[in-house]
């Protein structure tokens, strides 16, 4: 385990030398200490700002796990349980018949509400009022509970304006008082940015597509067409707007490898004297809750409340310890039950695949 951090920081340079990442951070977490805090490359080639460890990345998803945690923090005051139905909480969300759905069908992205109109704008996402009205006049495009499917946007405005309901506070404020504050990663995680901290920021960019990829078209009537515009699509550009930045958008996240990874050893365990969930709530939060074929990307899936079971590089279908989200453009992060560990990986080039990750993972598994 000694030269984890050594061999983790070779392989980073080299992804950034060849030309396959630009920016990179991998942080590891142990038994609640870090062992790997390694960077490379640049957070603006246009300027050279290199990417330090409190470098923050837009990095969609894996925000997912923070919006979850926040949720589970709720749970255990008592303010609401996973069997809750959200109208009791939000009345207007019972609207076409969505009286039925529960807190837990929203965790488990079996609610039956993963779309967002067909014309919902850039501007629209980041209206909280506008997406949570949407969301409340939805139809459910299945029976709660009976069905999964990728709630990629709706999972963010569900979770963040139950706890809204719940508490009186902004789901940006409970992560900076509740979570960021006490690990002492407060200007590292966020949901909504404020613009003075933006220039903080790992700027995006798209890597390349695949040959041939350009001619692909979604068909207008497939469920992912059907779960929201393209022009909603996370890329780079979303991912640079300052409006997209300021928002509360908790499906996603702008957060350093290390504050994120901290954030699941916390989950884990005891982080320099911080524990964000007892024991007895971390083995019932992360116990395989719902799965089956994805209905809107039509991938095996396997949910725990609030994060996909399994890491990158483990056997599909197999048991696994491990809790996490990958995020769009190639980003992950998650912990480990059986080996106290959790860690992240993140990056500003948008990749169209996990192999990065998959490999700095990899590596890690194999040293520890």
């Amino acid at each position: 385990m000694a030269d984890v951090q050594e061999r983790v920081q070779a392989t980073i340079d080299q992804l950034v030398e060849s030309g396959a990442e630009r920016g990179i951070q991998v942080s590891v977490f142990h038994d609640g200490s870090q062992i790997v805090d390694a960077v490379a490359g640049a957070a603006d080639p246009a300027t050279g700002r290199p990417v330090d460890r409190s470098t923050p990345f837009y990095n969609y998803s894996i925000g997912k796990g923070a919006t979850a945690t926040i949720a589970h923090m709720q749970v255990e005051k008592g303010l609401f349980g996973y069997d809750t139905r959200v109208v009791e909480l939000w009345p207007e969300f019972g609207a076409h018949g969505k009286d039925g759905v529960t807190i837990r069908h929203v965790l488990t992205h079996s609610a039956g509400v993963p779309g967002i109109p067909a014309d919902t704008t850039i501007e629209d996402v980041c209206d909280w009022g506008h997406m949570c009205a949407a969301i409340a006049d939805a139809e459910l495009w299945w029976e709660p509970g009976t069905q999964v499917g990728y709630h990629a946007y709706t999972f963010g405005y569900l979770v963040g304006e139950i706890v809204r309901r719940a508490t009186g506070r902004r789901i940006s404020q409970l992560l900076a008082d509740e979570v960021a504050g006490p690990l002492g990663v407060a200007d590292e995680i966020y949901f909504g940015m404020p613009v003075a901290q933006q220039g903080r920021l790992a700027v995006l960019e798209d890597a390349p597509m695949p040959e041939g990829a350009g001619d692909w078209e979604l068909p207008p009537d497939s469920p992912m067409a059907k779960a929201g515009p393209l022009i909603t699509w996370p890329n780079a550009a979303f991912g640079n707007r300052q409006d997209t930045l300021s928002a509360d958008i908790p499906a996603g996240g702008k957060t350093s490898a290390r504050a994120i990874a901290r954030m699941y050893a916390a989950l884990l365990g005891d982080v320099d004297g911080v524990r964000l969930i007892p024991e007895a709530r971390l083995q019932e939060a992360t116990a395989v809750a719902a799965g089956g074929v994805d209905q809107v990307f039509g991938n095996p899936s396997s949910w725990c409340l609030g994060w996909s079971v399994g890491r990158l590089g483990e056997e599909p279908g197999t048991a696994s310890s491990s809790f996490g989200m990958g995020g769009m453009g190639g980003s992950f992060a998650y912990g480990d039950k059986a080996q106290r560990l959790s860690m992240a990986v993140t990056k500003n080039v948008l990749s169209n695949d996990f192999e990065t990750s998959s490999r700095l993972i990899t590596l890690v598994n194999k040293a520890v």
